[in-house]
């Protein structure tokens, strides 16, 4: 006798980051996953209720992966001069793949109609930009923020790829913004 297998969430969410791959944001819906996951549409529904609860879970999952990975390299960063902002450099080093570019496609597309979004995504980027402004070097954090925030949009929305050692080059000029950039003499009140 064969036993069933048991279908996930998590299952179901790589089904419909396979449909995003496939066919894009626009082919993302309740019937094309239950399809790809082998489930009828009403699972999909228990577990998601909407196409937009659908992504924002996909969301949630990916941005979960990617601040866990971020927080790894936060933490092998410790003895550099800003290990948040190092951390990050390093997170970017990553080689972005297909479903990577596809999911932030379907994010971006999303983006104008979807609140709650918009809402997981201003939470990561002020996130990001507290953890810049905790160093001794905060005007000069943030610039390399904003500079590794370009770099890695130009790379995730596909608009160019590096190679191997362009990439290194450039990371390593992000970190020499923060190392060369001259912070504002305090002003005292």
């Amino acid at each position: 006798m064969t036993r069933t297998r048991k279908i996930t969430t998590d299952d179901i969410l790589d089904a419909a980051e396979r449909v995003v791959v496939r066919s894009g944001a626009t082919g993302l819906s309740i019937d094309a996953v239950a399809r790809e996951a082998g489930v009828s549409k009403s699972r999909v529904v228990y577990d998601h209720k909407t196409k937009s609860a659908l992504l924002e879970a996909l969301v949630d999952r990916r941005v979960g992966a990617d601040i866990a990975h971020m927080q790894e390299c936060v933490d092998a960063a410790a003895d550099t001069p800003h290990p948040e902002l190092y951390g990050r450099i390093a997170a970017a080093d990553k080689t972005l793949d297909d479903t990577d570019r596809a999911v932030a496609m379907a994010i971006s597309a999303s983006m104008s109609s979807e609140e709650n979004l918009q809402r997981i995504i201003r939470k990561w980027v002020l996130d990001d930009l507290a953890a810049m402004a905790a160093g001794l070097k905060p005007r000069a954090a943030l610039m390399a923020y904003l500079a590794l925030t370009g770099f890695y949009c130009t790379e995730l929305f596909d608009f160019h790829r590096w190679s191997g050692p362009e990439r290194q080059e450039l990371l390593e000029d992000i970190r020499k913004v923060y190392t060369t950039f001259p912070e504002p003499p305090e002003t005292k009140t």
